[in-house]
C-alpha cells in the first residue's frame, strides 16, 4: 500500500530516532511513530515526517550531496568532534544528531548554517558537559584501540 506513496529515513544515535521522509497522511505519520517508540531500547522519537508527495530521486541525491558537504566542512573546522555528530539532509533541511559541549554545538550548527544547499538547520543535539565530551573522547580512543582477533578456518 505504501510503497509508492512513502518514503522513510531513520537515523539514530544514543537511542534516539529521527524519521524523516514523506507519507501520504498523517495517520501514517503517526503510526510510524508509534512503531518506532515501541522498539526496545529507543529513549525518544524526533518524527520529522512530512505530509505530501514522495521526493524525487534527483532531490535525494542533492540532499545526500549537501550531507557530504556539511561532514567535510565540519572535519576542515576541527571545533568539534566529528565521531559525536550525525549529519541527515531532507528536503533541504539539515538535522543535527549527537551529543556535543555547547561550544561545539554552536560550531557544528554554523559549519551547517553557512553550507552551500542548507535552507534550514535543526539541531538534535544534546548538550553535554566539558568533562562528559572527554569521558566520550577516552571510550571512543579505548573502543579504536582493541585488539582484533584473527581467525583463520
Amino acid at each position: 500500500k505504501l510503497k509508492n506513496n512513502a518514503h522513510f529515513n531513520f537515523t539514530s544515535y544514543d537511542r534516539r530516532v529521527l524519521i524523516t521522509g514523506e507519507v501520504p497522511a498523517a495517520e501514517v505519520k503517526a503510526e510510524a511513530e508509534r512503531i518506532v517508540a515501541a522498539i526496545p531500547n529507543v529513549q525518544g522519537v524526533y518524527n520529522e515526517l512530512v505530509v505530501g508527495p514522495v521526493s524525487s530521486f534527483s532531490e535525494r541525491s542533492n540532499d545526500s550531496f549537501i550531507t557530504s558537504k556539511v561532514k567535510s566542512r565540519s572535519l576542515d573546522n576541527a571545533k568539534f568532534s566529528t565521531v559525536h555528530l550525525k549529519v541527515v539532509t531532507e528536503a533541504g533541511t539539515t538535522f543535527l544528531l549527537g551529543l556535543l559541549t555547547q561550544t561545539e554545538a554552536s560550531a557544528a550548527i554554523d559549519v551547517a548554517r553557512t553550507t552551500a544547499g542548507v535552507r534550514k538547520v535543526v539541531s538534535l543535539i544534546e548538550i553535554i558537559t566539558p568533562s562528559k565530551a572527554r569521558e566520550l573522547d577516552l571510550s571512543q580512543q579505548s573502543a579504536n584501540k582493541a585488539p582484533v582477533e584473527n581467525k583463520k578456518p
